[in-house]
């Protein structure tokens, strides 16, 4: 599966031994997520990145589905997922959970979106 990274420098592309290759996009969360749908022809992709990149793909309304594990360890005053965004008026609601004993797991679905 190729990988799209989000970043300010461009680079060449970097072909891994197992056969992943990380392609450096430069121009935007558009242009990434465009380019990781073409890749993935019709099926799901997948965000990740730090708390800043997904911030930017949930104001820009390109996320479908969230799946949040949240674990109980303090780590210090870090940057807030999602302080100031409104997820029930991004159509966001809670369509999974589960709780084990290292982590609670939440589905967060928006409106019209199917559930994976």
């Amino acid at each position: 599966m190729p990988v799209f990274v989000l970043t300010h420098h461009p680079r060449t592309s970097i072909e891994m031994d197992g056969g992943t290759t990380f392609h450096f996009v430069t121009d935007g969360i558009e242009a990434a997520l465009d380019r990781a749908r073409d890749a993935a022809k019709s099926q799901d992709v997948r965000l990740g990145g730090g708390v800043a990149t997904i911030r930017e793909y949930l104001s820009a309304g390109l996320v479908d589905e969230m799946h949040l594990a949240i674990s109980p360890v303090v780590l210090g005053r870090g940057e807030s997922l999602l302080d100031g965004i409104d997820l029930p008026a991004l159509g966001f609601a809670c369509s999974r959970h589960a709780t084990t004993p290292a982590a609670m797991h939440v589905v967060l679905t928006k409106a019209g979106a199917s559930p994976t």
